[in-house]
């Protein structure tokens, strides 16, 4: 055999025995990786349990105090739907209304230290030490608020969904300007979004109650 011939095929073999190498190398890799990957979930699951630790929370709803437990990651609205105090009763105050979950239609709108606030974007741990009010707590007792009555009187809803948002947003506004224009009734507002269109309505009715308040 010449020089030539045992040079390729020296080199054929080298290459067999480098693929081989190289075949063997990935399948240790391949055996290694699920291990580190396992580690890895593993350790995005003790963080994700950190992240999910509970505590015993006070929280101002309406004027009462309410002791509930919360893990980290609870928003507001969530514990006023679906929460239980830690007498075991239901907080259950369901007016604020989970609706897009993603602070864009204002319909879990409620007052935080007199302040429009979607709950749905609040988490209920960063509530604490304040006076938080939903649409229940709007009213006197059995006295509606001027706003309540004022959307009754002008017929501002329509499915009603967005309406608690809409009541809340507006008593806020109120607040702050008892004697709002249209076009500073309709920024007020600007962040509550009601699909069947009855805004024509609801403008009409904060315009009566601010003649009200």
């Amino acid at each position: 055999m010449s020089e030539k011939d045992k040079e390729q095929k020296q080199g054929k073999n080298i290459s067999r025995r480098s693929f081989i190498k190289g075949v063997g190398t990935g399948t240790v890799a391949a055996t290694v990786a699920p291990a580190i990957l396992v580690g890895d979930e593993k350790a995005a699951e003790a963080q994700t349990d950190e992240a999910v630790a509970s505590a015993k929370i006070q929280l101002n709803i309406n004027e009462e105090v309410t002791e509930i437990e919360v893990e980290a990651r609870t928003t507001l609205l969530s514990v006023l739907r679906d929460g239980i105090d830690t007498t075991g009763n239901n907080v259950d105050l369901t007016g604020a209304k989970l609706i897009c979950d993603k602070g864009e239609c204002g319909g879990c709108t409620v007052l935080v230290d007199g302040k429009p606030v979607y709950a749905c974007m609040m988490l209920a741990m960063d509530a604490q030490g304040k006076q938080i009010t939903t649409v229940e707590g709007i009213a006197n007792g059995d006295d509606l608020h001027p706003v309540q009555e004022a959307f009754i009187k002008h017929d501002a809803l329509m499915c009603g969904f967005c309406t608690p948002g809409f009541v809340v947003s507006s008593v806020a506004l109120l607040n702050e300007n008892n004697k709002p224009t249209i076009a500073e009734i309709k920024e007020g507002l600007s962040g509550n979004t009601c699909r069947c269109g009855t805004y024509p309505f609801i403008f009409d009715a904060v315009e009566t109650a601010s003649q009200e308040m």
